[in-house]
């Protein structure tokens, strides 16, 4: 028997393109604008007063072949990379425990998710006082790790890992929070299922949690890597790129050539060239992990 359709019931389906023009009107204003103006400011010689010169592909050219953007590229990258395998591990597990109906993990959750409340330029500056040498806990921290000096940010790799624990301790809530959310997608059922067939807390983990947490892994990989690379406040405050260029990445690059050097061309230039691989970094993880896709891992569906 074949059955005729209403004409009089409501169309479902994917919701018609005018409900995008407000989104998209507030990305042009807002990002699209703004970038299209920075792109063009970095082929101008401009020091913030006077008007723009154009100069051709000079700040490029610069850009290629400054010792100072090298050494930032490769801090923002081993940045990205640490904090990507220190917070993962960390925001997975915290994630699937927080994801159990107990009330005092309810409870714990919102005690873990504080710090991500606070205003990044006030932890900033909190986190500077304690590791201050003189009135700061930084001599308990030194005993306590068995440091030869309590000046943790005076040394470079001090410097690199306070900038490093003070961003993941105050991110790790978000991208527990969204593990959170993916764990407690996963059926009841599958553990159920695995627990009579004898399988064990670490093994339902293995073979259940994870594989379902697939795209909830891409999805907080693309979120770290972009927040990784454009870190900026936390190191402004913390180390202001020191001891020396120890903790200059390439945000802290762009500030200190255009606003303390007034050289706001080629501030421009490091602007775009940080937008552009943001990008094209988030776009091949998509890519490579088949995320475009957007196939569920539940069983059946």
């Amino acid at each position: 028997m074949k059955l005729e359709k209403n004409p009089s019931a409501p169309r479902t389906g994917r919701p018609g393109i005018a409900w995008a023009i407000p989104g998209a009107l507030f990305f042009l204003f807002f990002a699209g604008a703004p970038m299209a103006i920075v792109g063009y400011l970095s082929f101008t010689d401009w020091n913030g007063l006077s008007d723009p010169v154009w100069s051709g592909m000079d700040n490029w050219s610069r850009l290629w072949n400054d010792d100072g953007m090298r050494n930032a590229v490769w801090l923002s990258l081993l940045l990205t990379a640490l904090t990507w395998l220190t917070q993962t591990p960390i925001v997975l597990l915290l994630g699937v425990w927080a994801a159990g109906r107990q009330r005092n993990r309810a409870v714990l959750s919102a005690i873990f998710f504080v710090p991500l409340l606070a205003s990044s330029v006030a932890l900033a500056l909190l986190w500077r006082t304690i590791f201050d040498p003189n009135f700061g806990l930084a001599p308990d921290i030194a005993n306590f790790l068995n440091l030869e000096s309590a000046d943790l940010l005076g040394s470079e790799r001090g410097a690199f890992a306070a900038v490093l624990f003070v961003t993941g301790w105050q991110f790790v809530p978000f991208h527990m929070l969204i593990y959170q959310g993916g764990a407690r997608q996963i059926p009841r059922s599958f553990y159920d299922a695995a627990a009579i067939d004898g399988a064990g807390t670490v093994r339902q983990f293995f073979h259940i949690t994870l594989p379902q947490l697939r795209n909830t892994i891409v999805t907080s990989t693309v979120l770290m890597v972009v927040g990784a690379l454009t870190y900026f406040d936390t190191v402004l405050i913390l180390t202001r790129g020191g001891p020396g260029d120890a903790t200059a990445i390439v945000p802290y690059l762009m500030y200190d050539t255009g606003f303390k050097a007034f050289d706001l061309g080629y501030a421009s230039a490091v602007a775009t060239a940080l937008v552009v691989v943001a990008t094209a970094a988030s776009l091949l993880l998509v890519r490579l992990t088949g995320f475009t896709k957007m196939r569920s891992t539940r069983e059946g569906l």
